[in-house]
């Protein structure tokens, strides 16, 4: 099956697609986007992987699905393109990282930025309907993106995987801590980040620290 992916991602996943459920799943996702408004725009499904290729991976940060308001969702998990209102758990991951490593408050949500530096920015599910959480979920998405997770770690070495929240860190079960580095904390949504279970994690000078000791270039976060 021609999946439109970046190249080193379709030479990791080709048995994927090939596979009975995401020939499900693809057949699901077409239905859907015809008869439903769904998130995000067809061309940006992919957007992780086209921003971030294989080899260049050094970072994972793990999200749920995509946003489900009018024009947030652009393909990279907790980012907003350009003009969109930052959502509360971007700006409590914002606000963490003006804390721990002294970067002032961006004037936008858009982190393909950090993308570009290696940073696969993966929903556990990439798609989702308009104003209905989760409403793509249970369909094939996830073994596809468990499938993105364990490529990585059985073919790379020396990733930061960043897990926040329960569900990221199941997602992680599967992470060769022995090859890997792993950080977990709570979610950053307001609900979890108010309880005390988000800020002072450190995670974004921890993971230059961990890039650093193993002679790879920190991120600008």
């Amino acid at each position: 099956m021609d999946v439109n992916i970046e190249n080193s991602w379709k030479e990791q996943l080709v048995d994927e697609f090939e596979k009975p459920y995401f020939r499900e799943l693809v057949d699901f996702v077409k239905t859907e986007y015809q008869t439903h408004t769904c998130f995000p725009k067809g061309s940006d499904i992919f957007a992780a992987f086209d921003s971030c290729n294989f080899d260049d991976v050094k970072v994972v940060i793990i999200g749920q699905d995509p946003y489900h308001g009018i024009g947030q969702a652009n393909g990279l998990c907790f980012s907003v393109s350009n003009g969109i209102a930052i959502p509360p758990s971007l700006i409590n991951i914002f606000k963490e990282i003006e804390s721990d490593v002294n970067v002032s408050f961006p004037s936008n949500g858009n982190l393909q930025r950090w993308a570009k530096q290696g940073v696969l920015l993966l929903n556990a599910t990439l798609t989702v309907r308009a104003h209905q959480a989760g409403s793509h979920q249970g369909k094939g998405w996830e073994k596809f993106t468990d499938a993105v997770i364990h490529s990585i770690s059985k073919n790379k070495n020396d990733v930061v995987f960043l897990l926040w929240g329960g569900f990221a860190k199941k997602k992680g079960a599967k992470i060769d801590n022995n090859r890997h580095h792993i950080l977990t904390s709570g979610h950053p949504s307001p609900l979890s980040a108010n309880r005390g279970y988000w800020f002072g994690n450190k995670h974004f000078s921890k993971t230059n620290e961990h890039l650093l000791s193993t002679n790879q270039v920190p991120i600008e976060w």
